[in-house]
């Protein structure tokens, strides 16, 4: 059994949906990135390479590559799990938790973790503000945090 940890932050950027763990939560704004910037799907694709000793997003997935400009971030983690697979390792369980003062994600959260565990099988997704404190606090952008525990497939 392999465990992993995987961060990210974006800021806010108007003119940008707000996609969290594949889906599109109703907003003023979005997150800036290269690709969709869904920085939940991100931290758990980070996890999950951790584990398996493979690197991170950004040496597969380099902001530098316009090959990944817009990219769907679910799209990104479908290529992650065959190559875990192929590496010969299978999710046990991923547990994630997104920082975000507003808005309130509690209303999303069935939507969310189905559509994470429509790839990942086994998966826990959280919410919590900054408290107004730092920069997810004062409303400027998110940050997620996952971990993921990797089995021996088979």
């Amino acid at each position: 059994m392999r465990a992993g940890i995987g961060i990210d932050s974006h800021r806010f950027a108007p003119g940008r949906p707000l996609i969290l763990g594949g889906v599109e939560v109703p907003a003023e704004q979005g997150l800036e990135g290269h690709s969709d910037a869904d920085v939940l799907t991100h931290a758990i694709i980070d996890a999950l390479l951790g584990a398996a000793g493979m690197g991170d997003i950004g040496e597969h997935y380099p902001d530098t590559d316009e090959r990944w400009r817009g990219a769907d971030s679910m799209g990104l983690l479908r290529t992650v799990l065959d190559e875990l697979a192929e590496a010969g390792w299978s999710v046990a369980h991923v547990d994630a938790t997104v920082m975000l003062e507003q808005p309130k994600l509690a209303p999303h959260r069935e939507a969310i973790r189905a559509s994470l565990a429509a790839q990942l099988g086994s998966v826990n997704v959280k919410f919590t503000t900054g408290e107004r404190m730092g920069f997810v606090g004062r409303g400027e952008g998110a940050a997620a945090l996952a971990v993921a525990t990797l089995v021996p497939a088979g």
